[in-house]
């Protein structure tokens, strides 16, 4: 049990001395009534509304972004735009971090946490989280490609991948590659080991969490509980 106006700090979205003025003036709604005192005390986890606006007073912050080309997997940069600049500046002030990275030209499903833990699971090699990609070519994928990608393949730097899943599309030079390594470039380096060239790239999945297709590009929106549940969070 934690002091509302705490809850309400721990947001990003108002200082502690904002909070109590918003709990004071009777616009905070807490377990259902209007709250009076910022020392009340309640379940983080439990229902708060801001002028009828309902507030997650949960520390941990899990949220979906569908990554547009053109900014970088990252916090910060000083040189060029990242996937935090997309958000409002409160969810930038909960310490989110991407859950791996896409490269700069690659778009899709990008997940951002402040869950260590959570990232930890999802990028350890040991816990073989399936990533699926949408890929375009220069051109068309075979079966002998589906064969090699489920072998193993071995990279021109020597690197030898986990064997991953090719399945041919109807577009000429279109499949869905699923991997469960994340190695720089490795979807790109992998289609260059069969001759040809990534000219689109787009991650649709990874592991149980799917990209929501009413994401527009640069559009985010927080996880459902189903979509918490089937990561394995606590919250």
């Amino acid at each position: 049990m934690e002091r509302l106006d705490k809850i309400l700090a721990n947001t990003g979205r108002w200082t502690r001395k904002e909070a109590r003025e918003l709990i004071r003036a009777g616009r905070v709604q807490a377990g259902g009534r209007t709250a009076r005192s910022p020392e009340e005390k309640y379940d983080p986890g439990g229902c708060f509304t801001v002028d009828g606006e309902a507030v997650s007073g949960e520390r941990l912050v899990y949220l979906m972004l569908h990554k547009p080309a053109g900014l970088l997997s990252a916090t910060e940069d000083p040189r060029q735009p990242t996937v935090l600049e997309l958000l409002p500046e409160h969810l930038r002030r909960v310490g989110l971090f991407p859950v791996g990275r896409l490269d700069k030209d690659t778009e899709g499903l990008l997940l951002l946490t402040n869950d260590g833990p959570l990232a930890h699971r999802l990028l350890s090699p040991r816990h073989h989280v399936d990533k699926t990609y949408l890929v375009r070519a220069d051109g068309p994928f075979t079966g002998e490609d589906a064969a090699a990608f489920a072998a193993g393949l071995e990279l021109a730097d020597g690197l030898r991948c986990l064997p991953a899943r090719l399945e041919l599309l109807e577009t000429p030079g279109e499949a869905l590659v699923t991997i469960q390594e994340g190695k720089f470039h490795q979807v790109k380096r992998m289609t260059a080991a069969r001759g040809r060239q990534v000219v689109y790239l787009k991650r649709l999945s990874m592991g149980p969490l799917r990209l929501d297709s009413a994401l527009a590009p640069g559009g985010w929106r927080l996880l459902t509980a189903g979509e918490r549940e089937a990561l394995g969070t606590e919250c």
